[in-house]
């Protein structure tokens, strides 16, 4: 990470434990974390903490967001109907990195039922730390863009 980020938080109640380790995790490194919830393990819709975070990101408020969720798969797909976005779902440290060097990833959807503790933690910091190689990928991005 070449400066400071400012990232956007959401998760619903099968997310929330994780939410809240990463969120700390962010904070010890002096990033600026912004939690849209949710604030507690209590049944929650998950497109109501997920979209504010994906919109928050589209409007250039956040350089990035994470979505979590059971599996991720739900909080991908709400995150992903925001004009601008390309969230990926990630699972593991290479597809974190291909996310961000391919996709120009700017949300990560993470599932807390799907990845143990140490590996989420190596994914998250494998996509901040990573940049968007640019090149070839510029043309699909722009085409994933509608431009």
């Amino acid at each position: 990470m070449g400066f400071l980020m400012k990232i956007a938080i959401g998760s619903d109640h099968a997310g929330f434990t994780y939410k809240e380790i990463i969120r700390k995790h962010l904070e010890n490194q002096g990033i600026e974390v912004k939690d849209f919830g949710t604030y507690s393990a209590e049944p929650v819709d998950y497109p109501v903490y997920v979209r504010p975070v994906a919109e928050a990101v589209a409007a250039g408020e956040y350089d990035r967001g994470i979505v979590l969720g059971g599996s991720g798969n739900g909080e991908a797909i709400v995150a992903n109907r925001i004009p601008g976005i390309r969230c990926g779902l990630c699972w593991n440290e290479e597809v974190a990195r291909l996310n961000r060097m391919h996709n120009d990833g700017n949300v990560l959807s993470l599932g807390e039922r799907v990845i143990d503790r140490e590996t989420v933690m190596k994914v998250v910091d494998a996509w901040l730390a990573t940049e968007f190689e640019g090149g070839r990928h510029e043309r699909r991005i722009r085409m994933i863009d509608g431009r």
